[in-house]
């Protein structure tokens, strides 16, 4: 068994958090940050069983600055 480090990407919607793994493309949430933590790993650990990564995937992450109306 191989253990591999993933990104977790976390907003909050009305009273949930959302939780987002932009490695595997997928998504969870909970009412708690460390819920919607746990339920992003097993959703993504689920999603890895049916579909494996390749051996050589790198993510990349960067900011961007968009104008908005305040």
């Amino acid at each position: 068994m191989t253990h591999k480090t993933f990104t977790a990407v976390l907003h909050k919607e009305d009273d949930l958090y959302v939780a987002d793994c932009p490695e595997v493309g997928t998504v969870s949430q909970g009412y708690t940050v460390e819920e919607a933590i746990a339920n992003l790993k097993e959703a993504t650990e689920a999603y890895l069983m049916e579909f494996p990564m390749p051996a050589a995937s790198t993510a990349m992450m960067t900011t961007f600055e968009a104008v908005v109306n305040a």
